[in-house]
């Protein structure tokens, strides 16, 4: 047998060693797990940081509807979009309709609404040609706000609230001659901070009666903070029927 020369081996094992080091320069830094992840890191915390911003700088919008109010021609019943605090949007769920009053409502309802909206409140003046719709209108549009600004605030911490927390209260069933009364109120801090009426008179000219006293009486109660409150001129017994049942939802809330 023939020994291999050295010259040979030594060949061979210098091309051992040149191939090593080209299969290593030929791996490609991009391949590192840790680099990769280096660089898909920053991405996904960003979009959700920007998302968690975007949705804590929005404030959240209710839709509430105010009583129906009636008038000689028919319903006005009007709902309010509220965002911020602010009135963003006003339509009438209902309004007068049939002959003449089509043409009238088309023409008043748009006016209102954008009232309504630019007033940011029920001090909006009637259109011309649509006073009875303009009225009901105004009636039903001020039942809304008085329902956003009972709305449940969002909740914020016991150390910032300054007060105890809001509950609501009925009282006991007024029976009157016509029907009966029966009053909620909601109190926080010792205040109350809404009133409504849960039943009262219906039918006939009670419709007309209840939606044209009910309203003031909440705003009433609200305003004295007590059952001390006037009555509605044309609405007697309605009115001593709230005021019995708002006493007995003062009482049953602790004065």
């Amino acid at each position: 047998m023939r020994k291999s020369h050295p010259i040979r081996r030594v060949v061979l094992t210098t091309a051992a060693t040149v191939s090593g080091i080209v299969l290593l320069l030929s791996l490609k830094p991009g391949s590192d797990p840790a680099s990769a992840a280096a660089g898909a890191a920053p991405g996904a915390p960003g979009a959700a940081q920007e998302s968690a911003q975007g949705g804590a700088g929005a404030a959240a919008a209710s839709t509430v509807t105010g009583d129906a109010a009636q008038t000689q021609y028919g319903v006005v019943q009007v709902r309010l979009t509220v965002a911020g605090g602010k009135i963003t949007k006003a339509e009438a769920v209902q309004a007068p309709k049939g002959g003449r009053s089509d043409s009238v409502t088309a023409d008043a309802v748009p006016k209102l609404n954008q009232e309504a909206v630019a007033a940011q409140g029920a001090d909006i003046d009637a259109v011309s040609g649509a006073t009875y719709t303009s009225a009901g209108y105004r009636q039903s549009l001020q039942s809304a706000i008085d329902k956003a600004k009972a709305a449940p605030a969002p909740s914020a911490p016991a150390s910032q609230s300054g007060g105890g927390a809001a509950r609501t209260v009925t009282g006991a069933v007024a029976q009157t001659q016509y029907g009966p009364v029966q009053v909620r109120v909601t109190v926080s801090g010792g205040r109350i901070t809404a009133a409504q009426a849960v039943q009262a008179p219906k039918g006939g000219e009670s419709d007309q009666k209840t939606a044209l006293a009910v309203p003031r009486l909440n705003r009433e109660a609200v305003a004295a903070g007590s059952a001390d409150i006037d009555s509605v001129s044309g609405a007697t017994y309605t009115s001593e029927g709230y005021k019995k049942s708002l006493q007995s939802a003062l009482d049953r809330a602790g004065g």
